[in-house]
């Protein structure tokens, strides 16, 4: 086991359970109607983060997609047996803004109960597919409170041409009165503008350096947990490739999944990270129940 050091800060480790076939770039060339028939390399590659997380002795939160569950059961056990939080990544990938209010309702309502039936354990946390809760479906949020949960992962503070809400605070936030937590992927900020430091392509497209100084500016400026993500799929470079993408689509997907476990392995060895529910403990409390809120808290607007 690794050491990691003397930090100041912990910060939050996250991953998005679904494999490459559900990624939303690539839905126009992946029926939905054709997932059951795809090799799904999700086992394979989960047991490779679950002992790349040993070797490291760090713990991380697993937003799982309750189709993943359902056709994985074991996966989604051995993830909870390793210490790690179970989370909600919804049940079939679709993103916030394709649904009204009914079927995500339903969407999430499986897939917690899935959840909960395979670990024995209570889900709290929901990451919305794509970062897709915004400005535009903020009644997502008063759902999820409804629905049991108890803290979300699901507005990241940027611009971006497929998701992002950049005005939202930087910090763990209550976006609606009376609604539940929201706890934003890391970002840096600079020159007036919010930039990503919070995973995914960018980790695997801009050089490791850039990475580790944005999250430890986080670390020693802003003095607050940053939240890291990444996908099972990203680890996997001998996945298989789909045709008729966009150059666009084949880049993001693609760039640097050769690099992208070395990588990782710098990352835990460079800063100190943890489950979401125990990085948040003061502000979800120590059941996971969002803690009493004093003064105001940040709120965005609604318009």
């Amino acid at each position: 086991m690794a050491s990691h050091g003397t930090h100041s800060v912990r910060n939050a480790l996250t991953v998005d359970v679904e494999d490459y076939f559900q990624v939303a770039a690539l839905a126009p060339q992946i029926p939905r109607d054709t997932w059951d028939s795809r090799e799904c390399r999700i086992e394979r590659n989960l047991d490779r983060i679950l002992a790349l997380f040993d070797r490291f002795g760090v713990s991380a939160t697993f937003f799982t997609l309750g189709w993943i569950a359902e056709r994985y059961p074991h996966a989604v056990r051995r993830i909870v047996e390793a210490g790690h939080e179970l989370a909600s990544h919804g049940y079939g990938h679709q993103r916030v803004t394709e649904l009204d209010a009914k079927a995500f309702r339903a969407d999430v309502e499986r897939a917690r109960s899935l959840l909960e039936d395979l670990s024995g354990q209570p889900i709290r946390g929901y990451r919305a597919p794509s970062f897709s809760i915004g400005r535009s479906n903020l009644w997502a949020l008063e759902i999820l409170a409804e629905t049991g949960h108890q803290y979300s992962s699901s507005i990241y503070p940027i611009r971006h041409d497929h998701y992002g809400m950049h005005e939202a605070p930087r910090e763990p936030h209550y976006p609606l009165e009376g609604g539940i937590l929201e706890l934003p992927p890391a970002t840096l900020r600079l020159r007036g503008r919010n930039l990503p430091a919070a995973g995914g392509g960018y980790f695997r497209l801009l050089p490791y350096a850039m990475s580790r100084r944005a999250l430890r500016r986080i670390e020693q400026v802003d003095r607050m947990p940053a939240v890291f993500y990444f996908h099972p799929w990203e680890i996997d470079p001998d996945q298989p490739r789909v045709p008729g993408i966009s150059a666009k689509s084949r880049f993001r997907h693609y760039v640097n999944l050769h690099r992208m476990e070395s990588r990782l392995e710098r990352l835990l060895q460079d800063f100190s990270w943890g489950r979401m529910d125990t990085v948040f403990a003061d502000h979800l409390g120590p059941t996971g129940m969002p803690a009493a809120r004093s003064g105001e808290s940040s709120r965005i607007p609604v318009t």
